[in-house]
């Protein structure tokens, strides 16, 4: 690779880069490692570190990966492998690291006092955490707050409203203290239902969350994730028309769906810049905004009355984005992050930041009822609220097999490729996909055709109803047709994992599924005549006795009987439909699917939500008969003894 370090050497350098790579993407800001080794004196010249990152950081955009660390190293070190960085390794880790149960843990001081100072705001006269609020924003105490998993499902209803259904959340009563049992059940909801929204959570268990401060690392991932989704769910045409502001010419609203909230929120910034008659644009939250001249600018151009542009004339940049939050604060935007982070160019906060001034004032014209017609918005509104309901829970189900690279938005675009489809499969069932024959630089629609044809021939391999469905559709973005083989896709997932936890791993169907609740409920004893389903379109699951009954069978304490009450009306039941679905996350199930399609019989999502639910329940049985035989071997040992 041009360094000429041995593969020893190679390794130790790696250790070293991972220390400095706070959030596991496999690059670091040189911003902040280059005033690391400045503040702890170890480079006599930083010019030449500074020389030697430019050298390598092609696209200008701060940060370098660990290939093109090497190549600084070899230059900064004259190759020799005896890398004063080791030396700044040892002293700069204490600085952002903590000791924990699993070794040493990197974190973003920064990052945790943002997202502190955030909460606080979010949160300040919620009932509910004033056990917790205000979080100290010098430590890490945000690490020690969510350990009761309250927290954590309120951020997760502020990121997605109604995910949770707070009846169903443990909350300590007055004068007492939450049990670690009910703890426990906290965090299992907290991530199941972060799961179900698209929230990364591999690798995350409750004991994680419990003993957070020994993790601060996972607690900060997990809570930007929601934070950044809080914070850029109003990025939307649907709750934000005025959005077609933006587009360009030859466009239409289509292409503003297929954008994620980050690339509108850029051209947004970007569009005032415009506006205002400057020759900068803004490509990134790093580089490019740390010198609040864009800001500046920006949000001059939203409120001209409240904002000057007086900070330009200074040339000092910490002054600059001083009188930048100031500003964004005076248009109404909570600004949690520090003017010293956007000197600095944290791009977590950077985002962040430019989201909240778009929430608190994007500045752009309200749209006439004329304009409304003719961008054909009520269309777009109208689809969202009665979804693809469909389309949100396979998006949500592939987001969260935790696939590098992976994160839709739009499932017929995504698929349009191969790639993604090809993705989930290798994950779904690892070996099937013979990555030589796909085409991994798809710039073009026959190496998009061959990619989806192959698609297919493994949909049929795995023992899909295949017919009348070819490469092509999947490329033109045939919903029935796309739709259908990813509802194959999540069915072949969630049966191959609920067979894996029958006896001898026996395959298990629709039929299984349905006779399992049946006599799980049965078997309950709570009425005299427990209701039973014929299939997964019986009325009696839509109205919702027959769920309750399931998981009070699963776990007697998890149901409130004085909410479950039957109803004819169609919003109670919704309403009490989303909270049987929390008290299943309680349990640890990982659900996909809205309480409407429980409500109303959905065959394919009803099918997911038992599948769920029985998975808990086999996990439950299993995990109790092995404390039996433990239980029962003690006992016989003791009498023998």
């Amino acid at each position: 690779m041009g360094h000429g370090f041995t593969d020893q050497q190679v390794a130790e350098y790696e250790r070293h880069f991972k220390v400095f790579d706070l959030n596991g993407d496999g690059r670091i800001d040189m911003d902040e490692l280059t005033k690391a080794f400045k503040n702890l004196g170890e480079f006599q010249s930083m010019d030449k570190m500074k020389d030697a990152v430019a050298a390598v950081d092609q696209n200008g955009d701060g940060y370098i990966d660990f290939q093109e660390f090497l190549l600084v190293m070899a230059q900064v070190d004259g190759g020799s492998g005896q890398s004063k960085f080791a030396q700044v390794y040892e002293k700069a880790k204490s600085l952002f690291q903590v000791k924990g149960f699993s070794g040493v843990h990197s974190f973003s001081q920064e990052e945790m006092t943002a997202f502190s100072e955030h909460l606080n705001y979010l949160f300040a006269d919620d009932a509910d955490l004033a056990h917790i609020l205000p979080i100290a924003t010098d430590g890490t105490d945000l690490c020690k707050a969510v350990r009761d998993g309250i927290l954590l499902a309120k951020l997760i209803n502020a990121a997605c409203k109604n995910t949770i259904d707070f009846r169903a959340v443990n909350r300590p009563k007055k004068g007492k203290v939450l049990s670690i049992f009910q703890i426990n059940e906290n965090q299992n909801l907290a991530i199941s239902a972060a799961k179900s929204i698209g929230i990364q959570v591999t690798n995350i268990g409750s004991s994680e969350l419990i003993t957070g401060e020994q993790y601060p690392h996972i607690i900060l991932g997990l809570v930007w994730q929601l934070v950044k989704m809080q914070l850029l769910s109003a990025i939307d045409i649907t709750f934000c028309p005025e959005l077609v502001r933006l587009l360009e010419e030859d466009e239409d609203v289509s292409t503003l769906k297929k954008m994620d909230p980050k690339q509108l929120l850029l051209r947004w910034f970007n569009f005032h810049l415009a506006a205002a008659e400057v020759e900068r644009r803004v490509t990134n939250f790093g580089p490019d905004v740390k010198d609040s001249y864009a800001y500046t600018i920006l949000l001059n151009q939203i409120s001209h009355g409240k904002c000057s542009k007086d900070a330009l004339n200074s040339d000092d940049l910490q002054k600059r984005a001083e009188a930048v939050v100031d500003n964004a604060t005076q248009v109404g935007a909570h600004a949690f992050i520090k003017p010293s982070d956007i000197v600095k160019g944290n791009r977590r906060l950077n985002m962040g930041f430019a989201a909240a001034i778009f929430n608190a004032c994007h500045g752009l014209e309200e749209l006439t009822e004329e304009e409304q017609e003719r961008w054909k918005l009520n269309e777009v509104q109208d689809e969202s609220s009665e979804g693809s309901r469909e389309q949100r829970a396979f998006r949500m189900w592939m987001n969260s097999l935790g696939i590098e690279d992976v994160f839709t938005r739009d499932l017929l675009e995504d698929c349009g490729d191969g790639m993604l489809l090809l993705k989930v499969i290798d994950k779904i069932e690892p070996g099937l996909v013979d990555w030589k024959k796909a085409e991994k630089k798809v710039n073009n629609r026959f190496k998009k055709i061959a990619n989806s044809n192959y698609v297919v021939d493994l949909g049929k391999k795995l023992g899909f109803s295949l017919v009348g469905i070819g490469g092509v559709d999947i490329v033109d973005g045939n919903e029935k047709l796309v739709l259908g083989f990813v509802w194959q896709l999540m069915r072949f997932h969630t049966i191959k994992f609920l067979s894996a936890l029958q006896k001898g791993g026996r395959s298990i169907d629709e039929k299984q599924i349905i006779a399992w609740s049946n006599k799980k409920v049965a078997g309950s004893a709570r009425t005299d005549s427990p209701p039973q389903i014929s299939s997964l379109k019986d009325k009696k699951i839509g109205e919702l006795q027959f769920v309750a009954e399931l998981l009070f069978a699963i776990d007697d304490r998890v149901i409130d009987w004085e909410i479950v009450t039957p109803t004819d009306d169609t919003e109670e039941r919704v309403s009490l439909a989303r909270y049987l679905m929390t008290a299943a996350r309680k349990l640890g199930a990982t659900i996909f699917c809205l309480p409407e399609d429980i409500v109303e019989c959905k065959p394919k999502m009803v099918l997911t939500f038992l599948a769920a639910i029985m998975t808990v329940g086999k996990t439950l049985e299993a995990t109790n008969a092995t404390k039996e035989n433990k239980s029962s071997l003690m006992a016989e040992l003791a009498t023998q003894n």
